[in-house]
């Protein structure tokens, strides 16, 4: 072997040395997910991100840290998801309503009026194959979906009683980016008006609009409930959520730790979705006590008017989110004994 080759192989040799070295730190370096959300910390979402936090660092014993951005300190609900497409944040929880404008409108199902009769059925779709097949449709976006998380049944807010269909003529109603909401509210005859989470206290405050359906939890924790005079309990719709990943940063963490992190989100998951029903009773409670808005809840004859006259956006809107997957979720529904009609 001549000397040139000796020192060629021998550079080759520190190289790979190198190489394997710096591999091997790279592969011990802390990981930060940045996790952004639009709620209040003191939600079923907030609770179950810092959940999420706590147990996917105890888990990757500290090799994970997740940075947790509530109340749209990072982005707005308007900006999120480009964000997470282009790597800014690694970790989302939308609501499931937020995918139709990223051009997967299947999710906007969640969205349809009374699609979803009790628990059990909401249950049995997102965590059965009707669930797994709409996060399939996200990995062509370069989004990993990793779990769904509840939030729970819709109230409505305004400044006048909402008691009959009649009482929505003409009103104001926020919604979120959803042509199924849209269609909801024109069902009521009420003008739906497309407002960013973050500026929907304000909005009502000023008049911008006159109210708005939300959760229990949400409504409380972000305090409209002082600038609305009047809730109905109408359970007409739900409110979820999709926790997901930017794919290419998922699929490049080393296998142990990703395997440690679904664990954690698994964990996170069963208690988020837990505590989602007692955290919007206890938001409604307070509201009651507040003595700022007046609590109303429908009667079986008035939700059936509401019942009848929202029925008819699932037709109108089958075209955007698919027959086959209302049909779907009716047969889960005549499953669990409800039939749908």
């Amino acid at each position: 072997m001549t000397i040139i080759t000796m020192r060629a192989a021998l550079t080759a040799c520190v190289f790979a040395t190198l190489t394997l070295s710096t591999t091997a730190a790279l592969a011990q370096q802390t990981i930060v997910i940045k996790f952004s959300h639009v709620v209040a910390n003191d939600t079923p979402k907030g609770k179950g991100a810092e959940r999420f936090k706590e147990l996917a660092e105890k888990a990757t014993h500290g090799r994970v840290k997740v940075e947790v951005y509530p109340n749209s300190t990072l982005y707005k609900d308007k900006e999120e998801l480009e964000a997470l497409q282009l790597g800014s944040v690694q970790m989302l929880a939308p609501s499931l309503a937020k995918f139709g404008p990223l051009g997967a409108k299947e999710f906007e199902v969640f969205d349809l009026p009374y699609i979803f009769p009790s628990k059990e059925v909401l249950k049995r779709v997102t965590e059965g194959p009707i669930g797994q097949g709409l996060f399939q449709k996200l990995e062509g976006k370069g989004i990993k979906g990793l779990a769904y998380w509840d939030n729970g049944m819709k109230v409505m807010t305004a400044n006048r009683p909402l008691h009959k269909v009649a009482d929505f003529r003409a009103l104001k109603m926020r919604i979120q980016s959803s042509k199924v909401l849209d269609e909801q509210f024109r069902a009521l005859k009420a003008n739906p008006q497309v407002l960013a989470f973050s500026e929907v206290y304000q909005a009502m405050q000023t008049g911008v609009v006159d109210g708005s359906e939300n959760t229990p939890s949400n409504v409380y924790t972000q305090k409209m409930h002082e600038v609305q005079s009047n809730l109905t309990v109408s359970d007409h719709g739900y409110i979820g959520y999709a926790v997901i990943v930017n794919k290419k940063f998922w699929e490049a963490l080393p296998a142990d730790v990703r395997g440690q992190l679904e664990g954690a989100m698994k964990e996170a998951t069963v208690y988020a979705n837990t505590i989602a029903q007692k955290e919007n009773d206890d938001a409604l409670a307070a509201i009651k006590a507040s003595g700022k808005t007046k609590v109303y809840t429908l009667s079986e004859q008035e939700k059936a008017e509401w019942r009848r006259a929202l029925l008819p956006v699932h037709k109108s809107m089958a075209s955007r989110v698919g027959q086959d997957l209302i049909d779907a979720i009716y047969k889960e529904s005549e499953a669990a004994g409800v039939k749908m009609n």
